[in-house]
């Protein structure tokens, strides 16, 4: 039954291993293949995006904005407190129909961080029970401002802030890139060693194996000693077991790069070495340039120290709030509607 066993277990292995489709990675190509299929570059992408709609978002908020609300229709049955003229309270009852509707087209002011805003509105009333009528209120046109005197400028500040925030986001992404490369050329590295390790254990196997039938012969015509035999016998017993060793490490870290570069796992890799490793010459200077214009670091300082500079002054600002509202228009009231 043993025997049987080992026969069927022998057969799967080989039927597998048939199925197994091979695929000859170089590592330009594993590089490639991580920036698009491994977790980490799907996160820094992301990310990236998350940052670029935020951006995009405040760019969004500086454009003018148009505006439509609309009440169709508010109907009301009710009683409501009332006072006549002695002083008296009693109460009315309402029953009427409402609808409204406005619209406008408001600006944020840079320079100030106020509001301009141009609206135009229609309010309708029906009066439902006793003496029933019709009623208009309109704005044809109003120019409002509102602006705070001694607040905080929002709009300049975040003018300020978010353009260095994006840079930092797309910094980081770059940074989060350039990880992807390093741990796949570790990865790669570390398959392509632990394969070459393997041939060389074989190797080692085989010529142990040799050795170990050449002693046994020796020893049966008297030329070697019984220890001289045991020798070889534990110096292929260390050979199977650093075969055994190196094994189980090919086999960890094929799953290791295969599972960052998203294969399945019926994908053999077969990493080939670089024919040549390119020459690149990085001076000092141009390492500092770079370094500045490229690492969040930088970046990530400059958007700290203006966030810092924007507490402290909307921290004095919330010391004292004084706002101004005006606005300038025509507005009429009527039964009719063109003459309200």
């Amino acid at each position: 039954m043993k025997k049987i066993f080992l026969i069927f277990a022998l057969f799967a292995s080989i039927a597998s291993a048939g199925r197994a489709e091979t695929v000859r990675l170089t590592l330009e190509d594993a590089i490639i293949r991580a920036r698009a299929k491994s977790v980490e570059a799907a996160v820094a992408l992301n990310e990236l995006r998350s940052s670029y709609w935020e951006y995009r978002t405040y760019r969004a908020d500086l454009l003018p904005e148009v505006n439509f609300k609309a009440t169709i229709p508010s109907y009301r049955k009710q009683y409501s407190p009332y006072m006549n003229a002695e002083g008296n309270y009693s109460f009315v009852r309402n029953n009427y129909l409402e609808m409204s509707g406005e619209l406008s087209l408001s600006q944020k002011i840079w320079p100030t961080g106020g509001t301009l805003s141009l609206n135009s509105s229609i309010d309708f009333l029906r009066q439902l029970s006793d003496d029933k009528y019709n009623r208009f209120m309109s704005i044809p046109v109003a120019l409002t401002l509102n602006q705070p005197i001694f607040g905080v400028n929002t709009v300049k500040w975040d003018r300020k802030i978010e353009p260095v925030k994006y840079a930092e986001a797309k910094a980081q992404f770059l940074s989060e890139t350039e990880n992807v490369a390093i741990s796949t050329i570790n990865y790669f590295f570390n398959l392509l060693m632990a394969k070459e390790n393997v041939d060389i254990a074989y190797q080692n196997l085989e010529n142990a194996t040799k050795l170990y039938e050449v002693a046994k012969e020796k020893r049966r015509m008297g030329q070697i000693s019984e220890n001289d035999l045991l020798q070889m016998e534990l110096n292929l017993l260390n050979a199977n077991s650093d075969l055994t060793t190196r094994l189980s490490n090919f086999k960890s870290n094929m799953f290791t790069l295969r599972s960052y570069l998203d294969y399945g796992e019926d994908v053999e890799l077969e990493p080939e070495a670089p024919n040549s490793v390119p020459e690149i010459e990085v001076t000092y200077a141009d390492a500092i340039e770079r370094a500045l214009t490229n690492n969040k670091f930088a970046k990530n300082l400059r958007r700290r120290q203006l966030e810092a500079e924007y507490e402290v002054a909307r921290a004095k600002a919330n010391m004292r709030e004084v706002n101004l509202f005006a606005q300038v228009g025509y507005t009429g009231t009527d039964r009719k509607f063109g003459e309200a």
